[in-house]
C-alpha cells in the first residue's frame, strides 16, 4: 500500500511558477513509476508527467514543466513554470507500474491540490 499526499498548489498569475510535492508513505517508492495526472472542471483527467528511469511529458507542458523525484525523501516534484490559465486544475499523484511507458497501471492516487493561474 502506498498513500500520497500533495501539496503546493496555490492561485498565480500567468507566467509565473510553482512546485507540487507529492509525499509517499509505503515501501518500496524508488520501484514505482510516479505521475502528475490534472483533471479541470467540466474535463476528463490527462496525464501531464511521469518519472521513472526516464521522464516523460504531454506536449502540452513540455519545455514549461519538469517532473523529478528523491527517492531519499519518498518524494516526487513538479516543477511548473510558465504558467498559463489553461493549466488551471487539480493536480494529481500516481504510483504504478509497468515495463513500459503505455502499459503503465496507476494503482495509488492522491487527492490532489488545486492550482489557478489567472489571466
Amino acid at each position: 500500500q502506498v498513500q500520497l499526499v500533495e501539496s503546493g498548489g496555490g492561485l498565480v498569475q500567468a507566467g509565473a511558477s510553482l512546485r507540487l510535492s507529492c509525499a509517499a508513505s509505503g515501501r518500496a517508492f524508488s520501484t514505482y513509476t510516479m505521475a502528475w495526472f490534472r483533471q479541470a472542471p467540466g474535463k476528463e483527467r490527462e496525464f501531464v508527467a511521469a518519472v521513472a528511469v526516464t521522464t516523460r511529458y504531454a506536449d502540452s507542458v513540455q519545455g514549461r514543466f519538469t517532473i523529478s523525484r528523491d527517492n531519499a525523501e519518498n518524494t516526487v516534484y513538479l516543477q511548473m513554470n510558465s504558467l498559463k490559465p489553461e493549466d488551471t486544475a487539480v493536480y494529481v499523484c500516481a504510483a504504478g507500474y509497468g515495463s513500459r511507458w503505455d502499459t503503465v497501471k496507476y494503482d495509488y492516487w492522491g487527492r490532489g491540490t488545486q492550482v489557478t493561474v489567472s489571466s
